[in-house]
């Protein structure tokens, strides 16, 4: 038996050539794709064409284009050459375009002709090459991408190339969206990437032809690990979505047999399949709908209380999966589903059961960009929802007095790219990586996160609490609340800033007078009727006990969130001072409100 692969570039060559011309990379619909043998042909030219550059071995190129089959040879392409290939969120601010390719040292940046002129406003790199221009249509001062690909010398080795290429080389940089200050460049290895791919499978087994979409950006570590690195240990075939807002049409054409999506998403989709329901036409069907739906919740609160499922019970449920289930998952596009995944942010436990009882259970992951990705996990547990499963094998753990998780092992990163210091702040002399999030673990290492460490409210009384927790429980009431800041650190009672779901606030003022709809007495009363509705999952202590609902709603990449949508809450504070002050001001002003 041969020996693993040592780097991505061997497990690339290896898989590329076991069915060369199945479909490798696809778009929706199946109008363009590249099979295997495409795809390593492409690899090699764009390898050549990047050593024509004077890119090798240590080198760092940046891609900056969103969701399309270019992407994949020539980020692969980049590896062969030996360099460092990484993205950049295609959302960034000209600055921050300038500090992330500087720090990175990227010699070549590889883009849409959309983004030419904020990189070339740089000034930091050597070549620019259009990944969408035709050959001799590129800007001023560019090459196409064809044009790349012809570079290439004849006598390139490209086998030299990619076998001089070591396990401890940087793969990727992932540049951390902090809530604060620059963004870190954290460095993953070829060897942290393959272990990260191997450690996931043993728990959640992936196989060559598995399917899978890539909508999220590949600047998010979550989608170059599921999506590109699993491809290349095992030869899965990803459909490219260009439109994240497509991804429900996506997923039906492309049938994943393995799926991951953020928190959002999958409680979009819940909102998505209880609309249908609600709305189906033929009376029949919309009972028949409910009947399954309530069946399913019926079977599930057995399951999660850890008692024996009646034989009747199972019985009508195996009934409503046969007639009503099935169909459903396979409306969604996912009847052949293996497992699926969350992440990114804590998910409401309703709507991992929701999923659960429709027969499609979530497993939740836990990890961050510093371990590579995914650190823990494991197969969806009805009995254990609300967990991140246990830590990868291969890893170990250990948690401080105060909750503090620490990890160690193949996942933790090189390093931050040129910043020492941080480096050392982040992992002691021993290899133990501080993450920063509190937790617990029961008897069976089953992992819970509480919240990060630095977020935790201590309000006036000195009762510590999750924020996270509280705005999960509030959003989660109703599918008309896109975002919820807690607020209570140092403060008698917790009260919450409040933003409608952007699709919902749409839907409701097409005209686009989102900002009315803050003011406007049925909405009011909606949304307190939610923060009443989960208030009742909450503590005494943890209740919202005021709300003030912004005539705003808050993007990735904004003030209030970071590109992987993480509240960023100092910058909150600071920005609604004001506003937070009048939630504590008595009497009670006229755009604060309580629960009812």
């Amino acid at each position: 038996m041969s020996a693993p692969p040592a780097t991505l570039c061997e497990a690339f060559q290896r898989v590329a050539a076991i069915d060369p011309d199945t479909v490798a990379v696809r778009t929706v619909g199946g109008t363009q794709t590249l099979t295997w043998r495409e795809y390593g042909a492409q690899v090699r030219e764009v390898a050549a064409g990047f050593a024509a550059l004077g890119v090798g071995r240590g080198d760092t190129v940046a891609l900056m284009m969103a969701n399309r089959t270019e992407f994949y040879p020539v980020d692969v392409g980049a590896l062969h050459a030996g360099a460092t290939s990484f993205s950049v969120y295609n959302t960034l601010a000209p600055d921050a375009i300038r500090y992330v390719l500087g720090n990175a040292g990227a010699r070549v940046v590889v883009c849409e002709a959309q983004y030419v002129e904020r990189v070339r406003e740089t000034g930091v790199v050597d070549r620019i090459v259009v990944v969408d221009a035709e050959p001799g249509e590129a800007p001023d001062g560019t090459i196409s991408l064809a044009e790349l690909k012809n570079l290439g010398s004849a006598d390139f080795d490209f086998e030299a190339a990619w076998r001089a290429v070591q396990p401890e080389d940087v793969a990727t940089l992932i540049y951390t969206s902090g809530t604060t200050g620059d963004p870190k460049g954290v460095e993953s290895t070829h060897a942290a990437l393959l272990f990260e791919a191997n450690a996931v499978s043993a728990v959640l087994p992936v196989e060559y032809g598995d399917r899978i979409t890539s909508f999220m950006p590949s600047a998010h570590i979550a989608d170059r690990v599921t999506a590109l690195y699993f491809q290349l240990v095992f030869g899965t075939q990803i459909t490219v979505v260009t439109d994240p807002r497509q991804i429900v049409a996506a997923v039906r054409d492309c049938r994943p047999t393995i799926w991951g999506a953020v928190p959002r998403v999958w409680e979009k989709l819940k909102v998505a399949i209880e609309l249908a329901v609600a709305h189906e036409p033929d009376e029949q069907r919309r009972e028949e709908l409910e009947w399954a739906v309530e069946v399913g919740n019926r079977r599930l609160d057995h399951l999660r209380a850890g008692t024996p499922v009646p034989p009747e019970l199972e019985a009508e449920y195996a009934k409503a999966d046969a007639a009503v289930l099935t169909g459903l998952r396979d409306m969604l596009g996912f009847g052949g589903l293996k497992w699926a995944v969350s992440g990114g942010a804590p998910i409401p436990g309703g709507t991992l059961a929701f999923f659960a009882a429709l027969g499609l259970p979530i497993s939740e992951i836990w990890g961050m960009s510093e371990l590579t990705c995914i650190a823990s996990t494991f197969p969806a547990d009805p009995a254990k929802l609300g967990t991140v499963g246990r830590i990868l094998p291969g890893m170990e753990t250990r948690i401080a007095e105060d909750g503090e998780l620490f990890v160690r092992g193949p996942l933790v990163m090189k390093g931050y790219r040129g910043d020492p210091a941080r480096t050392a702040e982040a992992i002691d002399a021993e290899g133990w990586l501080a993450t920063g999030d509190v937790v617990t673990a029961d008897d069976d290492g089953v992992l819970t996160i509480v919240d990060r460490k630095k977020d935790l409210i201590i309000n006036a009384s000195g009762k510590n609490m999750s924020p996270a927790n509280i705005e999960n429980a509030i959003k989660a009431a109703s599918s008309l609340i896109g975002g919820v800041a807690a607020i209570g650190d140092g403060r008698p009672y917790t009260t919450a800033l409040i933003t409608l779901d952007p699709e919902a606030a749409a839907a409701l003022a097409p005209d686009g007078r989102k900002a009315e709809l803050a003011r406007d007495p049925e909405i009011l009363t909606r949304v307190a009727a939610a923060v009443t509705s989960g208030n009742a999952k909450l503590s005494r202590v943890e209740q919202i006990k005021r709300f003030h609902l912004l005539p705003v709603v808050w993007e990735p990449g904004g003030d209030e969130l970071t590109l992987t949508m993480k509240l960023r809450r100092k910058p909150i504070a600071a920005k609604y001072a004001a506003t937070i002050d009048r939630l504590y001001a008595d009497p009670l002003p006229d755009d604060v409100h309580e629960p009812r």
